[in-house]
C-alpha cells in the first residue's frame, strides 16, 4: 500500500481553520488516502516550518499573514500567484522545487458569480485593503468586468503600489481611508481587510452602500461577522460572507494536486448549515 500523502495548512493563527475538514470532504469523493493538517507558524518561524513540511508533504495551503512570505519563499511561481505577489497555494513539484501558486480570485468570483448568480460587469466596487487578500482578489474582479475599482487602505502606501502593479488608471485608483464618509456610493464593496480575523471593526460611513449594493467578506464565520451584519443593516442589497469562496479556493487547490476536481455544492451546504 502506498504511504499516505500528505498536506497542510499554514497560518498565524489556524485553530478556526476549515480547510483539514474541506479536504477530507474532497477526498471521500475521489476515495483518495490522505492527510490534512493545521500547522500554526508565527511569521519568523514559518520559513523553517514549510521547509520541515515540505520533506515529505506535497501540497499546502497557506492564509494570514503569510500569503506574501509563501510567494516569496517558493522556487518558482505561476502567473496568477506573480501577477498578485502572493501565494495560497505550494506544491512540491517531482523535481523537487516549490511551486507558487493564488486561487483566491478564481474561487471569489466563480463564488460570486456562479453559486450567488450575480453578475459583476459595470460595478463600481470598493475594495476595502490592500494586503495579500485584496492583491489576491484585485486582477480577478476587474477581470470579471467591473467598471471601476477603488482601493482604499488604512496605510495609503500599500493602496498606491497595488493600484501602480495594476496599471490600469482609468478603473483601478486610490482614496484615503479618511476619504469614506464622502467618497461617493458604490455597487461593489469588497471587505479584503484583516480586522473581522484580528477582532477589531472598520467604523464604515452607510453612505458608501449604493442603491443595489453588493457586499462581500473575504473571511468567514465570526471574522466576517461584523462587516455582514453591517452591510445588512446599512441596507446593502446582498451581503455575502466568503464561506463558498474558502471552499472553491480548496478545490483549485485540490485539483491542481490531484488532477481530479470536487463538487464543491455538498461541501458548502453542508459547512452553511454547520456554520451559519
Amino acid at each position: 500500500m502506498p504511504p499516505r500523502q500528505r498536506f497542510a495548512v499554514f497560518g498565524h493563527p489556524i485553530t478556526h481553520s476549515l480547510s483539514p475538514r474541506i479536504h477530507a470532504d474532497f477526498a471521500r469523493q475521489f476515495g483518495i488516502d490522505l492527510t490534512y493538517e493545521a500547522i500554526d507558524a508565527n511569521p519568523e518561524g514559518l520559513a523553517e516550518a514549510v521547509h520541515a513540511f515540505f520533506v515529505e508533504g506535497r501540497g499546502a495551503n497557506v492564509t494570514l499573514p503569510h500569503k506574501a512570505a509563501a510567494f516569496a519563499m517558493a522556487d518558482i511561481a505561476t502567473a496568477t500567484a506573480t501577477r498578485a505577489g502572493t501565494a495560497n497555494v505550494l506544491t512540491r513539484l517531482p523535481d523537487g522545487r516549490l511551486e507558487a501558486h493564488n486561487t483566491d480570485g478564481d474561487g471569489m468570483v466563480r463564488d460570486i458569480t456562479e453559486r450567488h448568480a450575480m453578475d459583476l460587469r459595470g460595478h463600481t466596487t470598493l475594495l476595502l485593503g490592500a494586503g495579500g487578500a485584496a492583491r489576491g482578489v484585485a486582477w480577478h474582479l476587474l477581470d470579471a468586468g467591473v467598471g471601476t475599482l477603488t482601493i482604499v487602505n488604512r496605510n495609503p502606501v500599500a493602496a498606491d503600489n497595488l493600484a501602480d502593479a495594476i496599471g490600469d488608471p482609468a478603473r483601478a485608483h486610490t482614496r484615503y481611508w479618511e476619504d469614506l464618509h464622502d467618497i461617493g456610493s458604490f455597487d461593489l464593496i469588497v471587505n479584503a481587510t484583516s480586522a473581522g480575523t484580528l477582532g477589531g471593526g472598520l467604523d464604515l460611513p452607510v453612505s458608501i452602500i449604493g442603491s443595489r449594493a453588493l457586499c462581500y467578506d473575504l473571511s468567514y464565520g465570526k471574522s466576517a461577522a461584523g462587516f455582514v451584519g453591517w452591510a445588512r443593516g446599512a441596507g446593502a442589497r446582498y451581503a455575502f460572507d466568503g464561506l463558498g469562496m474558502l471552499v472553491e479556493t480548496a478545490a483549485d487547490a485540490f485539483e491542481r494536486w490531484h488532477g481530479k476536481r470536487p463538487d464543491t455544492d455538498p461541501v458548502y451546504t453542508e459547512l452553511r448549515q454547520t456554520y451559519g
